[in-house]
């Protein structure tokens, strides 16, 4: 059966969907993978279904391709799961962007969830959009969903409190650590893989290459235990007499592809018993890399058990962050990966939320009706925050991804805006990772009129130990001991550049300061150390970006950790500074558009834009059939070679009799 007639079909007919998923049940041969590998014959057929989409791509009818293109894959996934992860495969060889072994590797590991996701959403529907919105750009992304549940009243008794004037304490901020406990000195930095400093091939071995790996890490490679001790080191030996550390996720490494449940639980063990050995209080939180595969997070709602049960991860992290949060916190970290705990120090509360319910690489979020507010977490949040409304308690909320991220899909950020300003007057502040770089992001009430009266909330976006795009980072924060504010903020890097790097190790030094960097730009300076870095402060400080581009300039060199900064200029810079401001999604101005590569090296984002933790190759399968030709065609083809085995009647239904028009009498 050609394509041109199904995807017909699969556009008309609303009962052709099921019977496909019932053909695909049925007992065809097993398709070995190198059946259908790339040595497919692709058919000469001068009217084909790909022809047809890729003339949508090429004249900009970009959501209906999209969604042409969705019907295509949807038929595959209909096909089975083994037949729609060796197609994908297929397709990632054929970009020969990535190995072999890392296109199966990723394609095994989100195909299945990719593959029901098509079999279950509808072509034409809300999801579908969704899809096409936020992971390529070819679609509009729907407008957000509201909070399902009313807020309750605000406060008006309750002000945001003036600082106290007391000896500010000090907080540890440390983030996307991504640790590979496989890193070998002497190894490949150069290799053909996504990060590298791994004896993958021979010629990657030690003594068989011209680029041989340091023992404190290189930025093809992630984080060495050598520079991860070195880090904790510093932290020590800066702020011995820290209250507390923060740390906002991601702890396995790059190796995505190659990653299993019980290398996970592996690599999280090693790490969290160095972090729990070399800190104190530690407040952390659930990072995308953590779950096996990567990114898929399912909810309660829709969790199958079996290996994609995730209650594994949660009761793992539990078992080392109770000694922080407190035995209370147990039930909420094992069902839904999220805390709240009261600091022992004073009128301090951290809630810990799990981004990765509103991550947009997360494809187990998306079904045909997608949930509002996966696990409930939305509502509980909203519990804690009145809770400690109702006692006067400040909060800090911490997670992995930044709400307003380009990664946040626009209904969980919407809503969890909606929750901020509301609760404006009692979080303190709010601080996140993912990123890899070192930024800031602003919460308004009103999105329409951003300026300094409007800002609400500030949520402070830590740089990464990674090296993969930039120097290796932490931050300190000065905190006022009452109010908890935010007084100033201190990022540390270890200068890879440094001529003894590799031989005496890293030297961990004072970057720069946000108060004196920033503070003296304002008008008037805000140099007092008393004094809060308060959100009007911080969209001060865009203001001066918008108004100095030298300025400007010399945050962009701060973002990238003081390594490969972008040139941003014009329309990028514009951007950047709205981005900033950005903390709905649907406000941060980015536009996704399709990405052909899975972040190779410094080929995880240019360093002064943004990390994308967390590579997807079904984003990249995506992209190429948008821009490549003959992926269309390669997925034709093996619909068409599938579509031929399968006996006419089961694809074509006999059509249900319309029923005869009713006729008044």
């Amino acid at each position: 059966m050609r394509w041109a007639t199904l995807v017909a079909a699969l556009a008309a007919v609303a009962d052709v969907a099921t019977a496909i998923q019932t053909a695909s049940q049925t007992a065809l041969p097993t398709r070995r993978p190198e059946d259908m590998d790339v040595n497919v014959t692709l058919p000469h057929v001068p009217s084909s279904k790909s022809a047809e989409i890729w003339d949508d791509f090429k004249h900009e009818a970009t959501c209906k391709g999209c969604q042409s293109m969705l019907a295509l894959l949807k038929a595959l996934a209909n096909f089975g799961e083994d037949v729609f992860v060796t197609a994908a495969q297929s397709i990632c060889k054929l970009s020969k962007v990535e190995d072999a072994d890392v296109c199966d590797g990723f394609m095994n590991l989100e195909g299945p969830t990719v593959q029901r996701l098509l079999k279950e959403i509808s072509i034409y529907g809300r999801t579908s959009k969704l899809l096409c919105g936020a992971m390529l750009g070819l679609c509009n992304i729907p407008a957000p969903i509201p909070l399902q549940f009313a807020l309750p009243p605000k406060n008006v008794t309750a002000p945001r409190q003036r600082v106290s004037g007391m000896t500010p304490i000090k907080v540890v901020h440390f983030s996307d650590i991504h640790v590979d406990h496989h890193y070998a000195v002497g190894t490949n930095t150069q290799c053909t893989k996504p990060v590298c400093c791994r004896p993958y091939t021979t010629s990657d071995e030690v003594g068989e290459t011209q680029n041989p790996a340091g023992p404190f890490g290189d930025h093809n490679c992630d984080t060495p235990e050598s520079l991860e001790r070195s880090m904790y080191d510093a932290i020590r030996k800066v702020v011995p007499d820290a209250a507390f550390s923060i740390f906002t996720g991601d702890i396995v490494d790059h190796h995505i592809w190659s990653r299993s449940k019980k290398s996970n639980i592996d690599e999280i063990h090693a790490s969290m018993q160095v972090m729990d050995k070399q800190l104190n209080i530690v407040y952390g939180t659930v990072g995308n890399h953590e779950m096996s595969p990567a990114n898929l997070f399912p909810s309660k709602a829709y969790k199958r058990g079996g290996k994609e049960d995730i209650k594994w991860l949660y009761e793992l992290v539990a078992g080392y962050w109770l000694k922080s949060t407190g035995q209370g916190t147990q039930k909420d970290i094992s069902t839904i990966g999220a805390y709240a705990a009261k600091n022992p120090r004073g009128k301090l509360r951290i809630i810990s939320i799990n981004t990765n319910m509103y991550y947009r690489n997360n494809f187990e979020l998306f079904h045909e009706v997608m949930e509002q507010d996966p696990n409930g977490q939305f509502e509980w949040l909203v519990r804690q925050l009145l809770s400690a409304e109702k006692e006067g308690d400040r909060v800090y909320i911490i997670g992995h991804m930044p709400m307003g991220d380009i990664d946040a899909l626009h209904d969980g950020s919407n809503a969890f805006d909606a929750i901020v300003n509301r609760f404006s007057d009692t979080i303190a502040a709010m601080f996140f990772g993912h990123t890899h770089v070192d930024h800031f992001q602003l919460h308004y009430a009103n999105y329409t009129a951003r300026n300094f009266d409007s800002a609400r909330v500030m949520s402070y976006i830590a740089p990464a130990l990674t090296p993969t795009s930039g120097m290796p980072s932490f931050r300190v924060y000065d905190v006022d001991p009452v109010t908890f504010a935010v007084l100033d903020a201190v990022t540390y890097i270890a200068d890879m550049d440094h001529p003894t790097f590799q031989t005496a190790g890293p030297v961990w030094s004072r970057y720069y300061s946000a108060k004196e960097t920033y503070g003296a730009l304002l008008t008037p300076p805000l140099t007092d150390p008393a004094a809060e870095l308060s959100p009007a402060f911080w969209h001060n400080v865009t203001e001066v970006f918008e108004a100095d581009e030298d300025a400007f300039n010399k945050y962009m060199v701060r973002k990238s950790r003081g390594w490969k900064p972008q040139q941003c200029s014009g329309a990028c810079r514009d951007g950047e500074i709205c981005m900033l401001r950005g903390g709905r999604a649907q406000d941060n101005c980015h536009k996704s558009k399709p990405d052909l590569h899975l972040r190779k090296r410094d080929g995880m984002g240019p360093a002064g834009t943004h990390d994308h933790c967390g590579a997807s190759g079904i984003a990249m399968m995506l992209s190429k059939l948008v821009t490549e030709k003959r992926a269309l065609e390669r997925i034709e083809a093996i619909v068409d070679t599938e579509g031929a085995r399968v006996p006419t009647p089961i694809w074509f239904p006999t059509p249900r009799p319309k029923k005869p028009k009713s006729t008044k009498s």
